[in-house]
């Protein structure tokens, strides 16, 4: 998921000292595996929850399950803005970690203004030389120590109240096109790649509508991760949750296995053992 990608991770209790987004995911997989939980590495194409057991499609079998979890999360969110599409790979990125090496000593640009858009921003400075963070308000919604190490790292320089409304170029990216949204003056300014963090998009697609969504797409949860369908429940990010955080999401994750082994349990009348002499 999305924490795999991150590079530092500041506020996940027990790393005081701060944890890659690479090292964490590593040491939960280890740990799940373990208990005994297999992992496979697998796309889902499509589910039925209309039967029971219920059915969950994958590019390669279809598995049937007692209780499922949804815990796809969210992807991020694109611009929407002209040269987007056609620069992605070529200049255009979501994933700093992945593609910061090949910005050595060049000029970049990070859209947003909350933890993850400053955190990548701070990681692109050990490779290019000029880090541009565009942020649409006069002030970031990182938290105070994320944007203070922002604030005193002189390769960063913010663009307050502005938007990017076109990325140009020619065989990659050259340029994009900013819009002080305040003021309306546009201006161009120069960079070879750009760095978006502007949000997410739920990915619920899969779904079909089979689980009830909000206007934006997220699962809509009860307070015990419970969905729309008995049997069926929803944790982390892919949740109608206002916090989207490592934490929150670990937290709704144990809600929702304990809540699914307990629908199990009451399945197979294990709920209530009888008492042994």
């Amino acid at each position: 998921g999305q924490m795999a990608l991150t590079n530092e991770i500041e506020n996940y209790p027990g790393f005081p000292e701060g944890i890659t987004g690479q090292e964490l995911t590593q040491l939960m997989q280890k740990q799940a595996e373990r208990f005994g939980t297999r992992v496979e590495m697998d796309e889902v194409t499509g589910v039925d929850f209309s039967v029971h057991p219920f059915k969950v499609k994958t590019y390669a079998q279809e598995y049937e399950a007692k209780a499922v979890i949804i815990a796809t999360g969210a992807s991020p969110r694109k611009l929407g803005v002209p040269g987007e599409e056609e620069f992605t790979g070529r200049g255009v990125s979501y994933c700093a970690t992945c593609d910061g090496f090949f910005y050595q000593n060049r000029t970049v640009i990070v859209v947003g203004g909350g933890d993850a858009a400053v955190e990548e921003a701070m990681f692109l400075t050990k490779y290019a030389h000029k880090v541009y963070l565009v942020h649409r308000r006069d002030r970031l919604r990182a938290e105070k120590v994320v944007q203070e190490r922002a604030f005193q790292n002189k390769k960063i320089e913010l663009v307050w109240d502005s938007v990017v409304t076109e990325i140009m170029g020619d065989q990659g990216m050259a340029r994009a096109r900013i819009k002080n949204v305040k003021t309306g003056e546009e201006s161009l300014l120069k960079a070879d790649g750009i760095f978006i963090y502007i949000g997410n998009v739920p990915n619920t697609q899969f779904l079909g509508g089979q689980v009830e969504l909000n206007e934006r797409g997220y699962i809509v949860t009860g307070r015990k991760c419970h969905t729309s369908v008995p049997g069926v429940f929803a944790a982390g990010d892919v949740q109608e949750w206002v916090l989207q955080q490592i934490a929150t999401a670990v937290g709704s994750g144990a809600m929702a296995a304990m809540e699914a082994d307990k629908f199990i349990a009451e399945l197979e009348g294990t709920a209530y053992p009888e008492r042994t002499a």
